[in-house]
């Protein structure tokens, strides 16, 4: 039924309008517990054998919404409720901005694939902030990822990110530190490891005990891909997220500007994932993302080292069921082959 409205209605119309107008149901949904509360016994995840344990922190689920979708952490219950094992929010920024001028963002149907150039537009950490201390009627593990304000000079980048730390690292299971997203000028350059340490190391004492990790881009030569495992290990990070959005367009009709996600980026999120685990073994809490598209894609990472997997384009071409099923199919599968949990699959072909 989903793929019949999209095919007929919602891919003819603006591809932001639609998402915010998601974001506003969402919302609504969230202002009735009693409903929240009957979609999470329908579409949690259920099965014992998907509960996973990550840098202290208890997941019903390996398999969660990757950051972009709730930009200002104001749906968490109703996606949680959908059946993600966990919501990533954000990004976020230490103040509000407005974002990058539209037409921002754009699908591109046939490659089952989005191209976004967003800039980061949030209404900043202290509103976020405000909205994670909300009482909770389901349970729901947030991760949040911050992220540099544009107009913040890269001079002053670690005191930016640093201001929302100290926001949001209270409020939040896990903290990542965004800089890897290709619409923020010089946001990338932060990826450099003389340029990293520093600002971890602010960030990670800023969190206090809430577990720090990094997201990377799959544009890093394989070489910084290891710098970074390096030097994530080096800090005692909680782990590394790989990967965010790519600025190829290798294999994709398009030549808009922007970070390209969906299916043209599994092959080398997949590779950066294999680096990531080759570098670091298990000393780091490897998170997927990048092109996971169905139960073959999820399996694949959890093989491949990944302990927690992320999808997002996903959720636009395939519905708001999409998580449900892959949980379903997922435990299924553990079933078939004879394990007992998902952490018996981690990393077997490492």
């Amino acid at each position: 039924m989903y793929r019949l409205v999209f095919t007929q209605v919602l891919s003819r119309l603006d591809a932001e309008a639609v998402h915010h107008l998601t974001i506003r149901l969402l919302r609504l949904l969230g202002m009735f517990p009693t409903l929240v509360r009957l979609l999470h016994r329908l579409l949690a995840p259920k099965a014992e054998s998907l509960r996973v344990q990550a840098f202290g922190v208890h997941f019903a689920s390996p398999f969660g919404l990757a950051a972009g979708f709730d930009k200002d952490a104001g749906c968490v219950e109703p996606l949680s409720a959908l059946g993600f094992g966990y919501v990533e929010v954000g990004t976020i920024t230490a103040h509000a901005q407005p974002g990058n001028p539209r037409p921002r963002l754009f699908r591109l149907i046939e490659s089952r694939a989005i191209i976004n150039r967003m800039g980061f537009n949030n209404a900043g950490a202290a509103a976020a902030a405000k909205r994670l201390r909300r009482v909770r009627h389901i349970p729901a593990v947030v991760g949040v990822n911050i992220g540099k304000t544009k107009v913040v000079p890269e001079s002053e980048a670690v005191r930016d990110y640093v201001d929302s730390a100290r926001r949001l690292a209270p409020l939040a299971d896990y903290l990542v530190v965004n800089v890897s997203s290709p619409n923020t000028p010089g946001l990338r350059d932060l990826q450099a490891v003389d340029r990293l340490r520093p600002l971890l190391s602010a960030v990670k004492e800023a969190a206090g005990r809430t577990p720090l990790l990094v997201k990377i881009a799959p544009d890093l030569a394989d070489e910084d891909v290891d710098a970074v495992a390096e030097l994530a290990t080096e800090l005692e990070l909680a782990g590394v997220i790989a990967t965010n959005t790519t600025i190829s367009r290798e294999g994709v009709a398009s030549i808009e500007t922007g970070g390209l996600s969906g299916r043209p980026l599994k092959a080398r999120s997949l590779e950066v994932l294999r680096r990531l685990r080759q570098k670091a073994g298990d000393r780091l809490t490897l998170v997927s993302v990048g092109g996971v598209e169905d139960i073959d894609d999820v399996w694949e990472r959890l093989l491949a080292g990944a302990t927690l997997v992320q999808g997002y384009t996903g959720l636009i071409y395939e519905g708001p069921l999409w998580p449900s099923r892959i949980n379903r199919q997922l435990a299924r599968r553990l079933r078939r082959h004879g394990y007992g949990s998902v952490r018996e699959i981690v990393g077997r072909t490492a």
